[in-house]
């Protein structure tokens, strides 16, 4: 492996604890944030408690507990946990051809055949789930997901109008939601592009086939998620706080209930005090999965300012290059949150 190829490999795989470690965050911290302010004690105490446990151990504390106390007492590979995903796309076949999408129910059917017997194993080296195949003309698949988030974006541009002009709400989820699961799977079919699923198996000490993922991944996203989403839920607990009560008061007194007027009401107005600090766990989400190098984890840090500096012994450009990318990585977040948060910020008269 070239030392440019080592480098890409260790930003992507620092890209993706970072983006999946910043969704899983926002939305525990934000269930948490709510619950905090519950009026039932058992679910506002149990909240308190997760915040209070989890802001006060250390991340690397938590990463080395996933990754030793937990992943590590799996079983080993031939006596890993098997489960079956037939039973789930059996279901899916059903149901869909209860409502009459005979396509997508043979996609199921064609797919439960594939996957007959246990399927998806955890054991101590990892989750191994099965790899689907796709076969040539699955670029139009892809080009079929984008036209979908093109059009979900004007959508949602056009109902935010109508709903300003006449006050009438647009599901833009569900449309959304529909736009890119259906049309990427109706591109899928109606081009004739199968799909198949490679399925693990055990082939001496280890499994071949599918896909795994690897423990240091899960033990550093796990620990990652879990400690910065105390920080958020005190964030959006303190947002729900600076919206005044008459807010409250108002949407009640027009009938609305207590899950629509937080959704409608509260959250869209605490916004524009929640965004500024949410940045900053953003950023440290990003900074903090440089401590994956701890159990192993191929992030930046470790492949490019680790291996590769000791065989290249170029110390001060490999560090400039490591630290000229955390910095881009992180000016790239504020401008993002930055435009975000113009949007939700009060319009001043």
């Amino acid at each position: 492996m070239s030392y440019g190829r080592a480098f890409l490999v260790g930003l992507l795989n620092t890209l993706l604890v970072a983006f999946l470690g910043i969704i899983l965050a926002t939305i525990l911290g934000f269930l948490v944030g709510v619950a905090r302010l519950s009026e039932n004690v058992v679910i506002k105490a149990l909240a308190s408690a997760y915040v209070e446990v989890t802001r006060n151990l250390p991340p690397l504390f938590q990463i080395l507990f996933w990754y030793l106390a937990v992943l590590a007492a799996m079983p080993n590979p031939r006596q890993s946990w098997g489960f079956g995903l037939q039973p789930l796309f059996n279901f899916l076949a059903d149901s869909f051809a209860g409502i009459g999408f005979a396509p997508l129910s043979s996609m199921f059917r064609a797919l439960a055949g594939d996957v007959a017997g246990p399927s998806v194993f955890v054991n101590n080296r990892g989750l191994v789930v099965p790899r689907p195949v796709f076969e040539s003309g699955f670029v139009w698949v892809v080009v079929a997901f984008f036209v979908a988030i093109v059009a979900l974006m004007l959508i949602a541009r056009w109902a935010k109008a109508r709903q300003f002009a006449t006050g009438q709400q647009f599901p833009v989820f569900w449309t959304g939601f529909g736009l890119i699961v259906g049309l990427p799977i109706v591109t899928c079919f109606a081009l004739g592009v199968p799909v198949t699923l490679e399925t693990p198996h055990l082939q001496g000490f280890n499994f071949v086939g599918g896909i795994r993922v690897i423990p240091e991944f899960v033990s550093l996203l796990l620990a990652l998620s879990i400690y910065t989403a105390g920080f958020i839920a005190e964030i959006v607990r303190a947002g729900i706080l600076a919206v005044s009560k008459g807010q409250t008061e108002a949407a009640k007194s027009l009938g609305l209930r207590s899950g629509p007027t937080l959704r409608l009401v509260v959250i869209p107005q605490a916004m524009r005090v929640i965004v500024p600090p949410l940045t900053s766990q953003y950023l440290n989400i990003t900074k903090n999965s440089t401590l994956g190098v701890a159990v192993g984890y191929p992030d930046l840090f470790a492949i490019f300012a680790g291996t590769t500096l000791n065989q290249t012994g170029q110390a001060i450009e490999i560090i400039a290059i490591t630290m000229a990318v955390y910095l881009t990585i992180s000016i790239l977040t504020s401008m993002l949150m930055g435009w975000y948060n113009k949007r939700v910020a009060l319009v001043e008269r």
